[in-house]
């Protein structure tokens, strides 16, 4: 019953923001990521001592200044995302700048067995990630999810996301699909590179502090023999963002496999400067740096 009455609420949300101006959603939820940034003290505590971490050049004013500002942004994004989740190609473009996939389509053009592998992070408005194929058209973007635990609400996030046409794969049950699908041509998986990997991680510093980094864009590259590529989302005003694509990282050097390891710790590197460019943009409310974990 609980379950049925969050996703008839849920739908009216979603019903709502469909109507609603997407530059006064963003301003609502900047209000609301205000708000938050009062109520919600263990966020707050995070996210403040992880930009202090990152940035221990700025002094602590500044430090709370930035992570006020990644609340109010935070709940910008979230509140967009309600309206881009139901968006069409055309409103999309008018939201959505896409930089740099020319390279990808040309790969693609050029080599039709060709398949790419994106490593890409909760930069702005993330879930326009699933948009990229403005950019190359050429390719069937794909990417990896975890379902939520109310099959309503997960199914509600699914038909958001079905616009796009990017073919989504819930990371725990639907591995096999997965590397059936990574057998085909021209697919450009995109794989979420910073969050905290747990035990199955490697262990690499990351703004100076290691943590357990996800080895998944690499493992992925060098096993279907794919090409790698770092990309971002900016944000360049109210209910505007652009996706950039980064510079090439190489799985292989003369002619030899290049490690996991410094594979990633090349993906980490690009990542650390879409970040510096724009603080603000990135998810610091996340516990990226936790403890070290044993392995049974």
């Amino acid at each position: 019953m609980m379950e049925t009455v969050v996703y008839l609420f849920a739908r009216c949300i979603v019903k709502i923001t469909s109507l609603t101006p997407i530059i006064c959603l963003a301003w609502f939820g900047r209000k609301i990521g205000h708000i938050a940034w009062y109520l919600d003290k263990r966020h707050r505590l995070v996210a403040t001592r992880n930009i202090e971490a990152a940035f221990p050049e700025l002094c602590p004013d500044d430090c709370l200044n930035l992570a006020k500002k990644n609340f109010q942004r935070l709940g910008e994004t979230y509140a967009c995302i309600l309206k881009t989740g139901g968006m069409n190609a055309e409103q999309i473009k008018k939201v959505l700048t896409i930089e740099g996939y020319e390279r990808i389509e040309k790969i693609l053009i050029n080599d039709p067995k060709a398949n790419i592998i994106l490593a890409i992070g909760h930069y702005g408005n993330f879930e326009l990630f699933s948009w990229i194929k403005l950019g190359a058209p050429s390719a069937q973007i794909a990417t990896t999810y975890r379902a939520l635990q109310q099959p309503k609400l997960n199914e509600l996030l699914l038909q958001l996301r079905s616009a796009s046409g990017c073919l989504y794969f819930e990371r725990r049950t639907e591995g096999t699909e997965l590397k059936n699908t990574m057998k085909r041509s021209h697919i450009m998986l995109g794989l979420l590179a910073d969050q905290n990997a747990g035990k199955g991680g490697l262990w690499l510093p990351v703004f100076g502090r290691e943590t357990s980094v996800s080895p998944a864009p690499a493992v992925f590259a060098q096993r279907y023999q794919c090409r790698l590529f770092p990309s971002a989302c900016f944000r360049i005003s109210a209910g505007h963002w652009k996706i950039e694509l980064g510079k090439e990282i190489p799985v292989k050097e003369n002619d030899q496999r290049r490690s996991t390891e410094a594979i990633t710790r090349d993906i980490i590197e690009a990542q650390e400067k879409a970040i510096r460019r724009d603080p603000a943009n990135w998810f610091w409310v996340h516990n990226r740096w936790k403890p070290r974990q044993a392995k049974n």
